[in-house]
């Protein structure tokens, strides 16, 4: 199979917006040659705790559950999950001001897009 085009995005956790300060949780690939959409997060609570005494770490579970359940178009995750794979992609790595943020969308080639969504993973999250 040759190479296909890819697009991901690093999912962040940006307690305090205004001073642009964040810890990587995760990322969101989509390949659509592939049909593929997904998202890998993972909270590390004692780095999170460490980075934003404060934080309420279970509010920001139920919000990185919402990135992943509507990457996976699962039907309990609202209305944003019943939209086509691209639409979701783009409804994720939409900017917004909140505590879990993505980052700007990169591209890439794969052949394999489960496999480059967790050499992602292990490079940028670790």
């Amino acid at each position: 199979m040759p190479d296909q085009l890819f697009e991901y995005a690093v999912v962040r956790v940006v307690p305090r917006v205004e001073r642009e300060e964040f810890v990587n949780i995760g990322v969101i690939l989509y390949c659509p040659k592939q049909k593929f959409l997904k998202a890998i997060v993972s909270i590390d609570e004692a780095r999170i705790a460490a980075f934003a005494p404060g934080l309420d770490i279970d509010c920001l579970k139920d919000n990185v559950k919402s990135f992943e359940k509507i990457a996976h178009g699962a039907p309990d995750a609202g209305p944003i999950a019943k939209l086509d794979i691209a639409s979701r992609f783009r409804w994720l790595t939409a900017t917004r001001s909140t505590v879990v943020q993505s980052s700007k969308v990169h591209p890439g080639l794969c052949k394999d897009a489960e496999l480059t969504l967790r050499r992602l993973f292990i490079q940028l999250v670790g």
